[in-house]
This record gives structure tokens, C-alpha cells and sequence, in this order.
């Protein structure tokens, strides 16, 4: 992986540890999230007169791979939702991040990647990190404990949300790789926000969209850079390093989480998120030699 790529995805990581920092002090989750892709996706509108090559006109396959794409994203945050709200946060964030078993896999098989005895090392790394991280002790019962019961409707929709996060990536892969990376974003982020509007249209959410804008102004006017930054140099980076690392390599936003929960949110770190930390740190450092 190049030094920019590098660069770019750890950049990302960061801006989506302040993003979903921003979620978490929100009061509307869902309605937040639209907000952010309205002002994320305005400011992409602003910027596209700046552009110094004009917007190549999208071929069916480009609009079929932004659409796929928002698509799975959308679902990812639909399912990870419900299973937050169903069941024990330390039984279902692990299995939802199951994502980076499938992405090497379908990097290899799909996409002809080819990757380093280091490089492979490192992604198991980040890959026990990210699943530890939310763990309540380190034991093997609390390893295997979210497969134990596979019949529960949380832990099947983590598992579906980290499948349709991997298949995700894939189009998101395919999307940068014969399509510039701006404007593969702003189909990608105009796509979600249309899923998003019509999934508000629904009448539980009648009146709440203006009542969290009122709730969250200042988060919202934040928002809007932040989420952009997040998507742009994803995008960018993710165009220039192979697939098999850019993701797994973005978990850094995992560790930067825990900072940023520790130094300004008063959260404890605990031995084993400090453990998951570091074991994420030393896989990024693994990807990147590798």
C-alpha cells in the first residue's frame, strides 16, 4: 500500500470516529443520519462547479454500481440498528464487524488481489481487535458467546449486516476502479440520501425530522464536512490500495473511538479495549509493511 493510500484511508478512519461520535450525541439516530448526507451531499453540489474536469457522463454500469452500493451501506446501518436495539451491544457489534473475514476473500476471488504472508498477518490482527474491542472479559465462553445462539434475531441481523457491508465494499471497489473517485462518491452519497428520504417518507417519522434539526443544529452544521471528508478520501484511498487492506486498515476509527470515548467522553478504557487497541494498532502497522 502506497504512502497516500495510506494516508488518505487513515484520514477516513478519523473523520468516521467524529461522525459517529456526532451519531452518538445525537437524540434521532435515524433522522440525524439523513441530515448529515443532506449537508454532506450539498457541499459535494458546491464543490462540483470547482472541479477541474467536467462530470463524466455515468455510464448504466456506474449508475447500477452507486446504486448497489448505497444500497448495501443503507441496509448495513438498517440492520446494525436492529441489532443494537434487540439485543446486548457486547453480543452483536463483534459479529458485525465479520465484514473483514468476507473481504479479503471476495478481494482475492472477485477482484484478483494478491496479498503478503504480512499482509494477511495483519488483517487477522485488526480483525481480533475489532472483535474484541466490545467484549466483557477475555475468556473462551466470552469469545464463542455470540454464536451460541444464532436462532436470536440480533445476532442474525449483525451477521447480515457485516455480509452486506463486505458486498459493499466489492461495488465500492469496482465503482473507484472505472470511475473517478469524486464523482463515484457523489453518485454513491446522492444515492443514499434518496433511500434515506424515501425511508423517512414513512409516517412514524412525521414530525421528526425538523424536531432533531432543532434538537441538533450545531451537530448538523458539523456534520456535513466531516461525513464528506470521511467518504472523499475513503473513496480516494480505497481507488489506489488494494480492497483486502484499505478496509480492514479504516478499523484504526475503532482505536481512534476509544480515544476519543476516554479522553473527552469520560468513558473507561478497560484492559480489554486497551488490548483490542493495540492488537488493531499493530495489524495497521502489519498492512502497511506488508
Amino acid at each position: 500500500m502506497s504512502t497516500l493510500a495510506f494516508s488518505l484511508i487513515l484520514f477516513s478512519a478519523l473523520m468516521h470516529a467524529l461522525w459517529n461520535l456526532l451519531v452518538k450525541r445525537s437524540r434521532d439516530k435515524t433522522v440525524f443520519i439523513w441530515w448529515m448526507f443532506v449537508c454532506s451531499g450539498g457541499m459535494l453540489n458546491l464543490l462540483l462547479p470547482f472541479m477541474p474536469e467536467p462530470f463524466p457522463l455515468p455510464s448504466g454500469q456506474v449508475l447500477l454500481l452507486g446504486a448497489g452500493g448505497a444500497a448495501c451501506f443503507v441496509f448495513y446501518h438498517l440492520f446494525n440498528g436492529r441489532a443494537y436495539r434487540a439485543g446486548d451491544l457486547s453480543l452483536t457489534y463483534p459479529l458485525s464487524q465479520t465484514a473483514m473475514v468476507y473481504v479479503p476473500v471476495w478481494g482475492v476471488l472477485l477482484l484478483g488481489e494478491q496479498l503478503s504472508p504480512l499482509g494477511v498477518g495483519g488483517i487477522l490482527l485488526i480483525l481480533c481487535g475489532a472483535y474484541c474491542v466490545q467484549l466483557r472479559r477475555l475468556s473462551s465462553s466470552e469469545i464463542l458467546r455470540p454464536f451460541r445462539n444464532l436462532s436470536d434475531p440480533s445476532v442474525q441481523a449483525a451477521l447480515i449486516a457485516g455480509f452486506i457491508y463486505s458486498v459493499g465494499a466489492v461495488i465500492d471497489k469496482s465503482g473507484v476502479t472505472i470511475y473517478p473517485a469524486f464523482h463515484f462518491t457523489y453518485l454513491l452519497v446522492m444515492f443514499m440520501l434518496a433511500f434515506l428520504t424515501l425511508n423517512l417518507l414513512r409516517p412514524s417519522y412525521r414530525g421528526r425530522v425538523l424536531e432533531e434539526f432543532r434538537h441538533s443544529r450545531m451537530l448538523v452544521a458539523v456534520s456535513g464536512p466531516v461525513m464528506m471528508g470521511s467518504f472523499l478520501t475513503f473513496r480516494f484511498g480505497l481507488k489506489l490500495a488494494p480492497m483486502s487492506y484499505a478496509v480492514p486498515v479504516r478499523q484504526v476509527s475503532l482505536l481512534i473511538g476509544v480515544l476519543i470515548g476516554t479522553l473527552f467522553l469520560g468513558e473507561s478504557c478497560g484492559r480489554i479495549r486497551f488490548i483490542a487497541a493495540m492488537l488493531i494498532l499493530a495489524g495497521v502497522c502489519l498492512v502497511r509493511l506488508g
